[in-house]
């Protein structure tokens, strides 16, 4: 068969960017269009409220709104406790906390889970069915079950023999939210990883059984190298979740909990900054944004290296 000349191929290729013009023009009008007006407004100043309507516009304020979050500047001074400049460090510190022990959990969890639907016994359909309805149930409703839950007279009191205000403590509230958002999406990190596994030859297990390795042996040589690009896109998915988390703290500890913003996290104080003025809003929006940005580019770039140090150190 004849190669295609060159003015064919460069007829598809004008005839390509032609079909695809219509949904680029279409991505940067919903989404391109939104980020730019955001970050303009962040160098402006917030609008004031007249007559009942945001007037428009507001003038330079260059990087004013950023030095309120980053330096907790009010004007000329330092941001009196309890405003919500006070809060951005604190609420940035709680955001990472949340991401790092909740994903810690879902990653162990959901493997434990994987390992067990992935064995081969009578009811295991119905299992892994029963395993995906939490995920399924909406966040709002999640965090309005677990809101009862956490009650003085709840279930989780009652069960423990405890009398604790699980939403009041600071340090109890973010354990319900913890608790609340492994229950709920632990079942998503457990699909991505029975996934993986199921794509795993069982000759390979049977090789290494017959050559005596253990089970553990097995899962260490065998299991965890094979799944690790579905544990970076389980790990990856997961941290941006929680990174921009909002209705299940807000909704199970009204955003609160203990000193007033013991679980506020970025989205949580994004939305209450809205009320208060648009150009602080979407300069702290454009942090969240950087911050979330970041972490995503540092995880796949960690995960890119150890997956090249593990395919060298298998061939060497």
């Amino acid at each position: 068969m004849s190669k295609p000349s060159d003015t064919t191929a460069q007829s598809r290729s004008r005839l390509g960017a032609l079909l695809v013009s219509p949904a680029l023009v279409l991505l940067a009008a919903v989404i391109g269009y939104p980020i730019v007006a955001a970050l303009v407004t962040s160098f402006r100043t917030d609008p004031t409220l007249r007559d009942g309507f945001f007037t428009t516009g507001g003038e330079f304020a260059g990087f004013s709104n950023y030095l309120h979050w980053l330096g907790q500047q009010c004007g000329d001074t330092s941001c009196p406790p309890g405003t919500l400049g006070d809060q951005f460090w604190t609420s940035v510190l709680v955001t990472l906390f949340f991401t790092v022990v909740t994903v810690s959990l879902e990653v162990v969890l959901g493997l434990l889970m994987a390992i067990v639907m992935n064995q081969a016994f009578a009811g295991r359909g119905f299992l892994r069915a029963v395993v995906l309805v939490p995920w399924a149930i909406p966040t709002a409703v999640t965090a309005k079950l677990w809101f009862f839950m956490f009650a003085y007279d709840g279930i989780v009191n009652r069960a423990l023999g405890t009398h604790i205000l699980w939403t009041d403590g600071a340090w109890s509230a973010r354990v319900a939210v913890i608790i609340s958002d492994v229950w709920k999406t632990t079942p998503f990190v457990a699909l991505l990883l029975l996934a993986g596994m199921s794509g795993i030859p069982g000759a390979l297990y049977e090789a290494a059984r017959i050559d005596g390795a253990s089970t553990f042996q097995r899962f260490l040589r065998i299991t965890l190298p094979l799944i690790r690009p579905a544990l970076l896109v389980a790990i990856v998915f997961r941290v941006l979740d929680v990174l921009r988390i909002y209705d299940l703290p807000a909704i199970l500890t009204q955003g609160g909990g203990g000193d007033g913003h013991a679980t506020t996290t970025l989205s949580i104080l994004t939305v209450r900054q809205i009320q208060q003025g648009y150009g602080g809003a979407s300069a702290l929006s454009t942090l969240t944004f950087v911050l979330i940005f970041g972490v995503a580019l540092a995880l796949v770039r960690v995960f890119r290296v150890n997956l090249v140090q593990s395919e060298q150190h298998g061939m060497s």
